[in-house]
C-alpha cells in the first residue's frame, strides 16, 4: 500500500477538523459547545490513526494506553486532589462525565500528545532530547487550551492565582503540573512504543500540518477573534520554541537544494 493510501484517512480527518475550528469562533453557548466537543473527537481519530497507519498496533496501542488512560487518570486525580493541576473542577457544557471529569478531557490530551512526539522524532534522534522536546511542545499548548476554555466557562480553578501577566484565571502551577505530566506521558510513550514510534516515516505530513496548523491557528484565534491577547503572546513565544525549529529543519533542506541549484548553474 503506498503512503497517501495509508495517510489518507487522517488528511480526511484533518480538513473536517480545521473546518470545525474554524467555524468555531463564529458560533456561541451551546453550538460552540459542541463544537468543542467534535473538534476533540475529530483531533483524536486523526491521531490515533495516524499512529495505527503510520507505526502499526504497538503504537496504537501505546498512545491509548498511555495518553488517554493515563490522561484520565491524571485528571480524575487532579479533580479529586488538586495535584498537579491546582484545585478545579468541569462544568456540564463538554458532555458526560466519570468521576467529574468529562470524558472528552483524556481525548483532548491525545489529540495533542501525538503530533508533539511526531514533531520531536523529526528533531532529534537522542531519546531524552526527545522527551523533552515533545513534552515542552505538549503542555506550551496548554497556554492557548487553557485561556481559552476559562473563558468559555467550560472549567475554573478555585485559586487562581499567582497567574501569568494578562491570563487572569489560570494558576502558574497549572502550567508546571502540564509539564511534568507531559514529559511522564512522553517518557511513557516511548517505553510503551519502543521501536515503532521511535522513527520519523514518510506519512507524518498531517500530523505535522495539523502541528503547525494547531499554533498558527490558535495565535491569531486568540490575538484577533477571542479576545485574548496575552495568551496569544505567551503560546506564540513559548510553543513557538517546539514548532518552529521543526519548521526550519524541514525548510533548510528545499533551501541547501536550491543554493546548490543556482551555483550549478552556468
Amino acid at each position: 500500500m503506498s503512503a497517501f493510501n495509508r495517510i489518507r484517512w487522517p488528511w480526511a480527518l484533518l480538513v473536517v477538523l480545521v473546518l470545525a475550528q474554524i467555524c468555531y469562533p463564529l458560533t456561541g453557548g451551546g453550538t460552540r459547545a459542541g463544537l468543542t466537543v467534535a473538534t476533540v473527537l475529530l483531533g483524536y481519530a486523526m491521531s490515533v490513526t495516524h499512529a495505527l497507519v503510520t507505526r502499526g498496533p504497538r503504537a496504537g496501542a501505546a498512545l491509548v494506553g498511555t495518553a488517554t488512560v493515563g490522561g484520565f487518570a491524571v485528571e480524575a486525580i487532579g479533580v479529586a486532589t488538586g495535584f498537579p493541576f491546582g484545585t478545579y473542577d468541569y462544568s456540564g457544557e463538554l458532555g458526560p462525565k466519570l468521576l467529574d471529569v468529562p470524558l472528552i478531557i483524556p481525548l483532548a490530551w491525545t489529540w495533542m500528545a501525538w503530533p508533539a512526539w511526531v514533531a520531536a522524532t523529526h528533531l532529534t534522534k537522542r531519546p531524552a532530547v526527545r522527551i523533552a522536546l515533545a513534552g515542552l511542545g505538549l503542555a506550551a499548548w496548554d497556554l492557548f487550551l487553557d485561556p481559552q476554555m476559562v473563558a468559555e466557562g467550560y472549567w475554573r480553578w478555585h485559586s487562581p492565582t499567582p497567574a501569568l501577566p494578562g491570563v487572569p484565571g489560570i494558576p502558574v502551577g497549572n502550567y508546571l503540573g502540564w509539564l511534568g505530566f507531559a514529559l511522564l506521558l512522553m517518557a511513557a510513550l516511548a517505553y510503551a512504543g519502543g521501536r515503532a514510534v521511535e522513527i520519523p516515516t514518510e506519512g507524518d505530513a498531517p500530523i505535522i500540518t495539523l502541528w503547525f496548523w494547531t499554533y498558527a491557528s490558535s495565535v491569531l484565534a486568540h490575538a484577533v477573534f477571542l479576545g485574548l491577547p496575552a495568551s496569544a503572546a505567551w503560546g506564540a513565544v513559548v510553543m513557538g520554541a517546539a514548532v518552529l525549529p521543526l519548521a526550519a529543519h524541514l525548510i533548510r533542506p528545499h533551501l541547501i537544494g536550491r543554493r546548490r541549484r543556482i551555483r550549478a548553474q552556468p
